[in-house]
C-alpha cells in the first residue's frame, strides 16, 4: 500500500491539530517517498518521535524525478512493501511531484491510502472569503517580468469574468516583489486575500483587502510561507 502522509504547515503547529492516524501510519513502515530527507526526517520525528531514524529507508521524489529513477522502490513495493509518501508541506501531490508514484500504484493495483491533513492552498480559499464552489490553482507565477505582468492581468480578467477565485503562490523569498507587482498590475479595485504562515499559533497572518487598501498596509513576507488569493 501507499499511505499518502500529510505534513505540518508550521513547524509550531501544535501536535493536537492533526489526527492520530498520522503517527499510526509512519509507524506501519520505514519507506518512505520524500521530496527532501532533512524535511522528512523532521516531519517523521514531529509526528513520531518514537521512530528510529536509522531504520528510515527514504526515496527521494523531486520535480526531476523521473520513472526509472523509482524502479527500486517500485519493485520492492511489486513484492508487497507499503510505502510513505511525504510532501514538504501539508498534503501530498498539491504543489507536490508525488502524482507520479500515486499514477503508478493505480496501473498496477497498488492501493492508496490518502490521510487526512492540511492543505495550505484550501485554508487560504476558505479563509478569503472568496467563491470556494469554483477556483483555481494556477501554483508559481512566471518569474520573467514580463511574462508575470501579463499573467497577473489574466488571473484578473479570469475573476472579472468567471468569478472562480484565482490561487497561485511564489518562492517565500520572492515574496515581497510578488507584492510589489500585484500592487502594481492589478485594478485598484479588485480583492487580494493574502494567507501566510498558516497553521502558526504565533505568527499566522490571513487578510483580505483590496489592492488600494494593500497599497497602504504593506506586509512583510519576505521569507514567510504564503498563499496569494484573488476573487471578489
Amino acid at each position: 500500500m501507499l499511505f499518502l502522509i500529510p505534513a505540518y504547515l508550521s513547524e509550531n503547529s501544535p501536535l493536537d491539530y492533526f489526527a492520530p492516524s498520522i503517527k499510526e501510519y509512519i509507524l506501519k513502515t520505514d519507506y518512505f517517498f520524500v521530496e527532501n530527507e532533512k524535511t522528512a526526517r523532521k516531519v517523521i520525528k514531529f509526528f513520531a518521535p518514537e521512530k528510529k531514524q536509522a531504520d528510515l529507508k527514504l526515496f527521494l521524489l523531486d520535480k526531476y524525478s523521473e520513472r526509472k529513477d523509482l524502479q527500486e522502490a517500485q519493485l520492492l513495493m511489486k513484492n508487497g512493501q507499503d510505502f510513505g509518501l511525504l510532501s514538504e508541506a501539508g498534503l501530498p501531490c498539491i504543489a507536490d511531484p508525488g502524482n507520479l508514484m500515486v499514477k503508478w500504484c493505480h496501473e498496477n493495483s497498488v492501493k492508496v491510502i490518502p490521510i487526512n491533513g492540511p492543505s495550505s492552498i484550501i485554508l487560504a480559499l476558505i479563509s478569503s472569503g472568496f467563491n470556494g464552489q469554483e477556483f483555481t490553482f494556477h501554483g508559481y507565477l512566471p518569474i520573467d517580468k514580463s511574462e508575470k505582468k501579463a499573467k497577473i492581468k489574466w488571473l484578473e480578467n479570469q475573476v472579472n469574468s468567471t468569478g472562480y477565485s484565482q490561487i497561485f503562490m511564489e518562492t517565500p523569498y520572492r515574496n515581497n516583489p510578488l507584492f510589489e507587482d500585484l500592487c502594481k498590475t492589478l485594478s485598484p479595485q479588485i480583492k487580494l486575500c493574502i494567507a501566510a504562515n498558516i497553521n502558526d499559533p504565533e505568527n499566522e497572518f490571513i487578510k483580505t483587502l483590496t489592492i488600494k487598501e494593500w497599497q497602504k498596509s504593506k506586509p512583510e513576507l519576505h521569507k514567510i510561507p504564503a498563499i496569494f488569493v484573488l476573487g471578489k
